[in-house]
């Protein structure tokens, strides 16, 4: 487009032609011994790193620095190839082969720190490219999806250098650059890159679904870099006023946006905001954030400042990660002797959760490679394989086979829970290894650990004095479960548990049966003849680490309410998670429910009970 007639369209950049210039042009600014930043993500300055690297006399002694890149280095022939030292903070898909290739250096440091050592001049950057959207009429250039740790290079590189683009969607926050601040721009019309959602498989169905569970109405959310912690989303379709406060922001906030999910109304900071600091996403995405209020970009070290994060109510944070070793050691950067993702925002974020009231740190990670033939979770973590969170840190870690929470837990604790979460065909070799390292005592077997769910029954008298069998749930109870859940009226069938479910499905049968019976506890209360008994009430609690207490529901059949099957499995639970030491129960309880809200008030005497709307927020603790 000629530059006459971008001026006419954008009146801000009249009195600035002269910096309005080719990329060959704008790129031999770079001189030997420069330093170079290059944008993040999808808006990565493809225009100008391709001119960078096309110089027919590149400068001798360049280091070109980045984030996430897509494009930062080139490939010939399906092989990374550059004519520059290239050092990056995070090693994503497009980086792997050239860093395996020694073309690219990695830096182990935390994304929120990068900021400062730029500032402090251990990292000194000379020039900065960026892309982004044409300036308003004020003069002002947005960052668009990309404020991350470029708003910081903006600011203090010696030279900046802007390829406008205008499809990049205009931003608020800390995205804001005025005309004046590029000492040359270069006008590229290009859609800006984008990233869809990857299809999800089975195992990866299973995680988010766990870490879901996991979720509380109200919550706060950082979803971080990875398929397993994105596709959590998917299933957060039935919670209530959910806030965002995150790093990355992708396509698959939109639905939950759509559905009225995401209101940001309980958040403690920047309410109402959705906040994040860059986008990996598609085209629906950029049009969403396009000049929206709605939405805040702001720089990295602001995002991931754990203090800001520890305020916010209900802070839930789900990182990805790519191994977990018996004491909860865990590595992010580095899997099978290549490096792979990077430190990023994980620690913060992790730390800042931990402190926030009801917050819940969260990793994840599938249970072994995706060839199935390397465990994930490992006797030790191997060799060369860094600790970029300390077990110190650790509550929740997540896999397709269930949910090990580790604080404050002891070494044995946590080899236990986290084989019970581990693959089966690596359970047995992972408990020889933990008994060998001293984790576990010689004698433990899985079978004998499999058998505490059996010392676990109890057989009850009922006011009729029929005998019923209370125990936990198991394996082959996913039928019966489902006909249970059937016989129940719409209204019964809604506790918090069971979300509104109109059905049980199976996977939600399978995982209410396949419960770790430490973080989520379930019980059935069964009568009948033995091996032809019918479930005729069930009762769950899922543990709140962070506070020490659990929530509660109880469902009892059609034809056996009012006989004490309530009583009964109130005190069982109590009886069960006074054992482990938890302070009390709490319960979502619909209000004009009197029977369960009596049931609550025999529980204990120290009770207190708040309405919210249609429901009321029940607190037991025990004595």
């Amino acid at each position: 487009m000629e530059l006459a007639k971008i001026v006419s369209m954008h009146p801000a950049l009249a009195g600035h032609e002269s910096r309005m210039v080719s990329a060959n042009e704008a790129v031999a600014m770079v001189q030997a011994g420069n330093n170079v930043y290059l944008g993040t993500a999808c808006a990565t300055p493809r225009l100008l790193c391709e001119a960078l690297e096309n110089l027919a006399e590149p400068p001798p002694d360049v280091t070109l620095y980045h984030f996430l890149t897509d494009g930062a280095v080139s490939h010939k022939g399906g092989k990374p190839s550059t004519r520059y030292r290239h050092k990056c903070f995070f090693v994503g898909s497009d980086l792997r082969a050239a860093v395996a290739k020694g073309l690219v250096e990695y830096i182990p440091v935390s994304l929120s720190q990068v900021p400062g050592l730029v500032e402090n001049g251990r990292i000194p950057i000379d020039v900065a490219f960026v892309q982004v959207s044409p300036p308003d009429e004020f003069g002002y250039l947005s960052l668009g999806v990309s404020v991350d740790v470029t708003a910081s290079m903006v600011q203090n590189a010696r030279r900046v250098i802007a390829e406008i683009n205008p499809n990049m969607p205009r931003t608020t926050g800390d995205s804001l650059v005025h005309v004046s601040r590029f000492d040359r721009m270069v006008w590229y019309d290009t859609p800006v890159i984008e990233v869809p959602a990857v299809p999800l498989d089975e195992v990866t169905e299973q995680i988010a679904r766990r870490i879901a569970s996991i979720i509380e109405d109200r919550s706060t959310l950082q979803i971080g870099l990875g398929n397993l912690p994105q596709a959590t989303l998917r299933y957060l379709g039935d919670r209530r006023d959910l806030g965002i406060h995150t790093d990355v922001i992708t396509d698959a906030l939109v639905e939950l946006l759509e559905k009225g999910v995401v209101t940001g109304r309980s958040k403690s900071r920047f309410r109402g905001m959705i906040v994040g600091s860059y986008c990996l996403g598609t085209r629906r995405l950029y049009d969403l954030i396009d000049g929206n209020p709605l939405f805040s970009f702001q720089a990295i070290e602001r995002v991931s400042a754990v203090g800001t994060i520890a305020l916010q109510h209900k802070m839930v944070s789900v990182n990805q990660v790519c191994s977990v070793d018996l004491t909860g050691q865990i590595c992010t950067d580095q899997f099978a002797g290549q490096f792979c993702g990077g430190v990023s925002t994980q620690a913060e974020f992790i730390r800042g959760a931990a402190l926030s009231p009801g917050g819940k740190p969260v990793v994840c990670l599938t249970s072994t490679s995706e060839d199935g033939k390397v465990s994930r979770i490992r006797p030790l973590l191997l060799g060369g394989e860094g600790v970029t969170i300390a077990r110190s840190d650790v509550h929740y870690v997540v896999t397709e086979y269930g949910v090990a929470y580790l604080f404050g837990k002891s070494i044995r604790e946590r080899a236990l829970a986290l084989i019970r979460i581990a693959h089966p065909d690596f359970r047995s070799k992972l408990l020889k290894e933990a008994r060998k390292l001293g984790y576990v005592e010689k004698g433990l077997s899985l079978k004998k650990a499999a058998a505490v769910s059996d010392r676990e029954e109890r057989r009850l008298l009922l006011r009729d004095q029929k005998t019923v069998l209370i125990r936990p749930t198991r394996a082959g109870d996913t039928t019966a479960l489902q006909g249970f859940f059937r016989s129940m009226s719409k209204e019964d069938r809604y506790t918090r548990f069971f979300r509104r479910l109109s059905h049980l499905s199976d996977a939600e049968a399978q995982r209410l049966c396949h419960v770790d019976q430490d973080s989520e506890v379930a019980f059935l209360v069964l009568y009948g003849e033995k091996g032809k008994e019918a479930i005729i009430g069930s009762a769950f609690y899922f543990v709140n680490p962070s506070a020490n207490m659990a929530e509660v529901a109880y469902m009892v059949a059609p034809g056996w309410q009012g006989k004490g099957i309530g009583t009964a499995m109130q005190l069982r639970l109590m009886e069960h998670a006074k054992k482990r030491g938890l302070r009390g129960f709490t319960a979502e309880i619909q209000a004009y429910n009197a029977n369960m809200i009596n049931l609550a008030k025999r529980a204990c005497d120290d009770i207190s009970i708040e309405r919210h709307g249609d429901t009321h927020e029940v607190t037991m603790l025990f004595e």
